[in-house]
């Protein structure tokens, strides 16, 4: 009898344990289907009255003035996708390296000290971020390149390190946890460490090293508050690296204190470009990975 109400007792516990997670999960996705929705319906109200070509192929953004607004974020597209990529040209071989290294290399000592810098690197807030760019970094490109030194270098180089703690992370978790069997049978066939890190560890652990890219990446684009210090924020296309720079995220942080009428919507739908190519960059990543993954498995 007793056995019978333990039992009894662990599958209600269970089941409450189950309704709760499942809660839990539909009110995340509900939190990001209401924002989403949000977003949509505040934004595409604008192109009523702006055309999608114009909004979009335009680099005339000047919301204000009277008569004949103008609403084109092209050169606020660009500085996102130039500044984003360039710190990830910077960060993914970085990244990858630490994590490497982290994972094969480092001593227990040595690791754990390198481990914590990365998680106290990985809490900073954006703002000091950006005061260590504005004190060290602008400088530094203004009397190397040239320049203001805000610029889409100074962003990037600042966004390169922001982007870093979830690269390292992602990398070492995944390169960890690639069967030791592998390991062995590398080291069987001859393989020397290096070889075995990159003719085995690296392919096995790909997955795992994207998924850190593509989160490094969000960062990365949706980053306002460093990259604004540092950027320059002048509503201009970037025509090269000591170039001022206006992100997406840029945009609407300036302009939403004092933004009204289509003004406001503009921004709202700036924000919905945003959303869609984060999103887009996402699954082209991950159909790619998909791709190489059955490749492979094929090759087997």
């Amino acid at each position: 009898m007793n056995a019978i109400s333990a039992r009894k007792r662990r599958r209600a516990g269970e089941w409450c344990l189950e309704k709760t997670f499942l809660v839990c999960a539909l009110i995340s996705i509900s939190s990001v289907i209401l924002m989403s929705v949000f977003i949509f319906r505040q934004g595409l109200p604008l192109f009523a009255s702006v055309s999608p070509a114009d909004f979009l192929f335009s680099t005339d953004w000047a919301p204000t003035r009277d008569p004949d607004p103008g609403f084109g974020i092209l050169s606020f597209v660009a500085g996102s996708l130039y500044v984003t990529f360039l710190a990830l040209l910077i960060a993914v071989p970085v990244g990858v390296s630490a994590g490497i290294f982290l994972s094969e290399m480092a001593g227990r000592r040595a690791g754990a000290f390198l481990r914590n810098a990365v998680e106290l690197l990985a809490g900073i807030p954006s703002v000091i971020y950006g005061l260590f760019g504005i004190s060290f970094i602008v400088p530094f490109v203004r009397n190397t390149f040239g320049g203001s030194g805000y610029s889409v270098l100074s962003a990037a180089l600042i966004l390169a390190i922001m982007t870093l703690p979830t690269i390292i992370n992602m990398t070492e978790v995944s390169v960890r946890n690639v069967p030791n069997d592998l390991r062995e049978g590398s080291y069987a066939l001859g393989a020397t460490k290096w070889q075995t890190i990159i003719g085995v560890l690296l392919p096995a652990a790909r997955s795992g090293i994207v998924t850190g890219v593509v989160l490094g990446m969000g960062r990365a684009m949706g980053e306002t508050m460093a990259v604004l210090l540092v950027g320059g924020n002048a509503p201009i296309m970037p025509d090269g690296l000591s170039s001022m720079v206006r992100t997406l995220t840029m945009n609407i942080i300036t302009d939403m204190a004092y933004a009204e009428g289509t003004h406001l919507t503009s921004l709202f739908t700036t924000a919905i470009v945003l959303f869609v190519f984060i999103l887009a960059l996402n699954l082209i990543i991950q159909l790619v990975l998909k791709s190489s993954m059955k490749e492979q498995k094929g090759s087997l």
